[in-house]
């Protein structure tokens, strides 16, 4: 109930006071959860990963978001796509062990009146060689709303965001190069 009104104050701010408190909102749920499930489902998670490999990250995210879909969908907040965001446009980079990889997903928030409110960034750390989370996962506010604001948005804080390709574009290279 403590967090129904919580979001329902969120909804009454205006401007971009409204996105930064979801995001501050969404960021103390990552802080409060994101190691505890890497714990309650280490099990799932590693059978996951040795199953499906990188998509048992996405099993995680779905772990890690399905109690704020609860929560916003309890007072009419609506990401769009759901959280963490839309892969096929997301953009990945990281170290050259590719033991800490970062991918950058984003979803747009809409009002009870499906009015856009901004964007939340979530930005997944991890790593290609087995399962591990190296670190919690971030979250960015933008006022931003639309693939090409939110990329250019986004290019202008990361120059390794900039330079990444969408997951399509890459992937689509990477089955050229195995011709």
């Amino acid at each position: 109930m403590e967090d129904t009104n919580l979001l329902r104050t969120i909804l009454d701010e205006k401007g971009e006071a409204r996105i930064q408190s979801i995001a501050r909102y969404v960021e103390k749920h990552i802080v409060d959860n994101w190691d505890s499930i890497l714990t309650i489902h280490k099990d799932k998670l590693n059978k996951a990963y040795s199953e499906a490999g990188d998509a048992a990250y996405g099993t995680y995210s779905n772990l890690v978001f399905l109690p704020i879909h609860r929560q916003f969908k309890e007072v009419g907040i609506q990401p769009e796509p759901r959280f963490p965001g839309e892969f096929e446009i997301s953009r990945e980079w990281g170290n050259e062990q590719e033991t800490h990889q970062q991918r950058w997903m984003w979803s747009t928030v809409y009002g009870p009146q499906q009015e856009p409110i901004g964007t939340i960034v979530t930005i997944i750390y991890h790593d290609h060689t087995q399962f591990r989370v190296p670190q919690q996962p971030d979250i960015l506010a933008l006022t931003e709303v639309g693939k090409e604001a939110v990329v250019e948005a986004l290019s202008a804080r990361s120059p390794e965001f900039a330079q990444a390709l969408e997951f399509t574009v890459e992937y689509e290279r990477y089955l050229k190069s195995l011709e």
